[in-house]
């Protein structure tokens, strides 16, 4: 039967419906999907050993007839065996399959058999037996060898889809695929990078026919799929995933926006005089690209990253006065009603003593405060509303949303995203986030959008000082707090538990709390603060903390971002091991943001391992975020940097955004290249060449999509 690479799975022989079912959970669809399924691992089955000279518990490939074939049930435990002889010119082996009595009606005596597996002492054969082994039967010397006497492809299993029944499938597709494929990288790239046939590839990466023992090295490079293969696939995925992002920039420059932003002299002037402070050169850098961006016809698309007090509110604040004095109106959404908070706060307190009118909504607005503030929304007497996941809500509408602001992107799902922004008639948008990206996974992220870094501190910022001690130094960790807490200075403690857990030894935040109201003594208050708590009571803590009426605020990682209290300058972490170095910096940049020095203590536990502790060895040498993230990816990888699944991360078959940095560098470069090649060679039919592509591109990551 004559395959196409858009043929279903179901086709194949072997698939129906519910197996069908199960290869979709891990996105195989159709035949090209199916084969960009890697295998984890190869074995080498190509070795084989006579029978008088197998020994027990290692693994071994032999080649025999089948002699004797039966079957039969033990009388204790009830257990159907399969049991046949299989002998070669130097002897025999007892051969035995549990529970899989149906095999019976596949072996027959005088076959030929190839079988791969591990020998085990067997107390009925009064020697060794094989038990459950690989096994292939040969109807003639020349039938091709799928199982055994090759190296042999190993795959995850799939639902019930075990490495056999996926090594058949795979195998079936290729044998009815033609001999020539069509190619998605261009003529140009192919023959520059000298990747091979695209058919070959595939052969070869399933079921290879240049390695083996006469050759190790290449199974070496196949084991770690580092061979010429692999590469090719790790450069088209990635190539296919930076043209689309090429092509959303084109698309977005085609579209002319309906609104008119100008910057004039009043507005330049308004701005000037807004802020009590001086912005550094990177915020005015940064300024200017916005600017240029909002007063552009096209519309603005871009990722506003800065280190944790560089000022990113500030600068994105002016771009919404810009657009308040055009006539419209922005909106700003956190992740947290804590972060949501602050940004409100220091907004307000920026913009006291203008006319601009700002709003406050989350989910713990209601009654009259909620309707009012609705309402101002709606007829345009609020210029800028800030909130949480409540401003999603169908209920919100604006008289003429012109900018979104979204801050830590990648803590909100796509559709709450996507809800925002169509809120109002092709709003522009920026993403901020104070997570210091490394530039592969920037790359993958936010590939179409344009990138703004604040990369200077405001000057006169106080410096932090980040130690790490152990169980040993847990008394005079005590006595530093409460020096601090003598001189008048607050303190964060963080947990990564709230509650003991039955199934990790770690301390946990509840049950510290009470333990650090003892070593404070009575005259300092110590609160507890967690995710779990009410947006009611979060707020009325956070209050209390800046304040002064507490004194120590022990809390999970709910404090990671949004926090802003200028006297509190000390912070102990304990079990820092548990938590990520990105996580710890953003951890860390609670304190020194007032006229105090910081001091961060991060308090190991008695099990940390040696390569933990080489791990925060970092946070104490160095406070760039970028070289922290850097080290970040690289020990937990994309996932868990970002955070879940819906954080817009793609899934790759081959390539890993980590271990691949430079292909997908060079990806990227190649396809700015031939998409600026492909435009100009034709300019008036150009973008419609690419419909189909960026139609299939938008369908396949649409949930990577950020704009």
């Amino acid at each position: 039967m004559l395959f196409t690479l858009d043929t279903p799975v179901l086709e194949l022989k072997g698939i129906g419906i519910k197996r069908s079912e199960m290869l979709s959970q891990v996105r195989i669809h159709n035949l090209e999907d199916l084969l960009k399924y890697k295998p984890v691992r190869y074995e080498d089955r190509t070795r084989f050993e006579k029978i008088a000279h197998l020994k027990a518990d290692q693994q071994v490939l032999i080649e025999g007839i089948v002699s004797v074939t039966g079957r039969y049930t033990t009388p204790m435990k009830r257990m159907r065996i399969f049991e046949m002889v299989v002998e070669d010119e130097s002897g025999s082996l007892p051969v035995k399959f549990f529970n899989q009595p149906y095999l019976d009606r596949l072996f027959k005596q005088n076959q030929t058999v190839i079988l791969y597996g591990i020998p085990r002492l067997d107390d009925y054969s009064d020697g060794i037996a094989l038990h459950n082994p690989e096994y292939e039967i040969l109807s003639s010397q020349s039938d091709k060898k799928l199982h055994t006497g090759r190296v042999v492809p190993i795959y995850k299993k799939v639902g019930r889809l075990t490495s056999r029944m996926l090594r058949q499938a795979i195998f079936q597709s290729l044998e009815g695929l033609p001999h020539k494929l069509k190619d998605p990288l261009p003529e140009s790239v192919v023959a520059k990078y000298q990747f091979p046939d695209r058919r070959k590839a595939f052969q070869e990466i399933h079921f290879s026919t240049s390695t083996g023992t006469r050759n190790p090295t290449d199974f070496q490079a196949l084991q770690l799929h580092q061979t010429v293969f692999h590469q090719r696939f790790i450069f088209e995925e990635f190539f296919l995933f930076q043209l689309g992002f090429q092509l959303s920039r084109e698309d977005r420059k085609r579209v002319s926006k309906h609104r008119r932003i100008e910057m004039k002299d009043r507005v330049r002037e308004t701005i000037d005089s807004m802020l009590p402070f001086s912005l550094t050169s990177a915020q005015e850098r940064v300024l200017e690209e916005m600017e240029a961006d909002l007063c552009s016809p096209h519309l603005m698309n871009r990722l506003l990253q800065g280190d944790v007090g560089s000022g990113k509110t500030v600068v994105a604040l002016q771009a919404m006065i810009l657009v308040f004095e055009n006539g419209y109106q922005a909106v700003l959404m956190a992740p947290t009603e804590i972060l949501a908070q602050q940004h409100f706060q220091t907004i307000r307190r920026l913009l006291e003593g203008t006319r601009y009118r700002v709003a406050f909504l989350t989910g713990s607005v209601k009654g009259k405060n909620r309707a009012t503030v609705l309402q101002g929304m709606r007829t345009g007497e609020v210029d800028l509303v800030v909130g949480t996941h409540a401003l999603i809500e169908k209920e919100v509408e604006f008289r003429e949303l012109a900018l979104v602001v979204i801050d830590e992107q990648h803590r909100f799902g796509v559709l709450q995203r996507s809800r925002l922004m169509g809120k109002g008639a092709q709003p522009e948008t920026l993403v901020m986030t104070a997570t210091p990206i490394p530039r592969s996974l920037a790359l993958t992220l936010y590939g179409d959008l344009d990138v703004s870094i604040l990369d200077e501190l405001p000057p006169g910022r106080p410096s932090v000082k980040t130690i790490l001690r152990g169980e040993t130094n847990r008394q005079e960790v005590y006595a530093t707090v409460h020096a601090q807490l003598r001189e008048g200075r607050q303190a964060f403690v963080v947990y990564p538990l709230v509650e003991k857990s039955e199934k990790i030894d770690l301390k946990d935040a509840t049950k510290m709390t009470r333990h650090w109201q003892q070593q404070v003594g009575p005259e300092f208050t110590v609160r507890l603060i967690h995710g779990r708590l009410g947006a009611d009571e979060k707020s009325a803590l956070m209050e209390q903390f800046r304040d002064g009426k507490v004194h120590v605020l022990v809390s999970t990682t709910v404090i990671e971002v949004g926090i802003d209290v200028a006297n509190a300058a000390m912070m102990v972490v304990e079990h820092p091991e548990r938590f990520g170095l990105s996580q710890l910096h953003q951890l860390r940049g609670r304190i020194g943001r007032g006229k105090h020095p910081g001091l961060c203590v991060l308090l190991v536990g008695a099990s940390v391992t040696p390569q933990g502790v080489q791990r925060l060895d970092m946070m104490c040498e160095t406070r760039d975020g970028f070289r922290i993230a850097e080290k970040d990816l690289e020990i937990r990888g994309p996932g868990e940097f970002v955070g879940t699944r819906q954080s817009g991360l793609p899934e790759f078959f081959f390539g890993d955004i980590v271990r691949h940095r430079e292909q997908l560098e060079r990806a990227r470069e190649e396809a700015t290249e031939y998409l600026r090649e492909s435009l100009e060679s034709s300019p008036d039919s150009g973008f419609e060449l690419f419909s189909d592509f960026f139609a299939w591109w938008k369908e396949h990551f649409k949930l990577y999509h950020v704009g």
